[in-house]
């Protein structure tokens, strides 16, 4: 095969130089670059301009698109037979917020018409225009999860992202898998509340209030926030340090209406950290070991001591104990349960006592109160309120009519109890998980 080398060319207006003939190689001299000989299957990467906000892609380009601030849309450019682009997940944010991939006009993208997503971690995906009836051609879509270890990478639940960190809030069952590990040992120690299903307000004359699922909060120096006061960092048996696994999660339900004493909530479980169902809200002779639990339930209008909180012990104490009621014919109080930050009140005469409150944590972003006990019943003189944090209502009288009001779902909040009604079901509990990813 000859060859043609070139080492200098005058410039003149209106002349074409012919480099090689059929069969021949053009070598470009140590050092040059080419221009103008069209493109060769590839893009031109703009590393230079990290897209985080709606654009539209040109022919021969590539891009990286930042999705971390919120999703937005890459518009195409109009098709022509050979076009080509292709873009990337900047950092690994897909998955919570994607991409959107809009064709130009009426124009295909596979086949098909309308926009596509790209809504997976990592991915990346490159394009080339054949003709009006394929349009668009993906021929590259791939995700990537190998990122060199110097964070976690992890799926299960519901993924957002607060600055750093990305969060798993788990509401039901689920796994949380860790696909990677960090290469630093600290950044591998998670942050994670596990709140379990708040107990079930008691049935029937001036029942006590459900205690709340009990509560317990990590907060790892390597994804830092605002957590409750309940924070078990750095005591032993309250850390996680996660591998690369798959972690089965617990989501404990609420205690169920029950017509009599009220029904213990169930067990929420990460790892090595489960939390206790919250106690049963009273009836009339109840024992008060029927009432512990994650917190304590409230006894019944007859009762003396509320049921034991924090039960079985952790500490710090992932909950409190349940109140008493009080007697005072004609007229009387159930007590409330406990929450994850105070006791359940007394019932006071006709007044049902007030649930124990919830602790705050600002884990998924935002300050969120949970596990507050549910309220006593009060005897025609006013239902005690459910403690701050989901704890539901007590009932009160007239006959009949004085049902409690559940627990809110996914804070752990024990059920109100009720008075010559329907006792309430506890709240669910929930799990949530939160880590540094860059």
């Amino acid at each position: 095969m000859s060859k043609i080398e070139v080492d200098a060319i005058d410039k003149q207006s209106g002349s074409t130089l012919t480099l090689g003939g059929s069969g021949t190689a053009v070598t470009l001299a140590c050092g040059a670059t080419q221009t103008g000989f069209g493109r060769t299957g590839t893009v031109d990467w703009q590393t230079g301009s990290i897209k985080t906000s709606t654009f539209t892609a040109a022919n021969g380009e590539g891009y990286f698109a930042n999705t971390s601030g919120g999703a937005f849309t890459m518009n195409l450019p109009a098709g022509s037979a050979g076009a080509i682009v292709s873009v990337q997940d900047y950092n690994n944010t897909f998955d919570s917020n994607a991409l959107t991939v809009a064709p130009n006009g009426s124009e295909k993208i596979n086949s098909g018409a309308g926009s596509i997503a790209l809504d997976s971690e990592g991915e990346g995906l490159t394009l080339v225009y054949i003709d009006g009836t394929v349009g668009w051609r993906s021929i590259q879509d791939s995700a990537f999860s190998d990122v060199g270890s110097n964070f976690i990478v992890a799926t299960g639940g519901t993924i957002t992202t607060s600055g750093n960190d990305k969060i798993h809030t788990f509401t039901g069952p689920g796994t949380f898998t860790v696909t990677t590990a960090a290469v630093c040992a600290a950044n591998n120690v998670v942050s994670h509340l596990v709140i379990a299903g708040g107990g079930g307000g008691g049935s029937s004359d001036v029942a006590g209030g459900g205690g709340a699922g009990g509560y317990r909060e990590v907060v790892s120096p390597s994804s830092p926030y605002s957590g409750s006061p309940l924070n078990g960092y750095p005591s032993a048996p309250n850390r996680v340090t996660v591998t690369a696994t798959a972690f089965p999660i617990t989501v404990g339900a609420g205690g169920a209406v029950s017509c009599t004493i009220g029904n213990t909530g169930s067990n929420s479980i990460f790892s090595t950290i489960i939390s206790a169902g919250g106690g049963a809200g009273g009836k009339s002779s109840s024992s008060t070991p029927l009432l512990a639990g994650g917190s304590g339930g409230g006894t019944d209008f007859q009762g003396t001591t509320g049921g034991s909180g924090n039960t079985p012990p952790t500490s710090p104490a992932q909950g409190n104990p349940g109140g008493r009621g009080q007697a005072t014919p004609p007229a009387n109080g159930a007590g409330a349960g406990g929450g994850a930050g105070a006791v359940g009140g007394n019932g006071s005469g006709p007044v049902g006592g007030t649930g124990g409150a919830g602790a705050t944590s600002s884990i998924n972003g935002t300050p969120t109160a949970r596990a507050g006990g549910g309220g006593g019943a009060g005897e025609g003189g006013g239902s005690g309120p459910g403690g701050a944090g989901g704890g539901g209502a007590g009932g009160t009288g007239p006959v009949s009519s004085g049902n409690g009001v559940a627990g809110t779902a996914n804070t752990g909040g024990g059920g109100g109890g009720a008075d010559s009604g329907q006792g309430a079901a506890g709240g669910s509990g929930i799990v949530i998980i939160r880590y540094k990813f860059q």
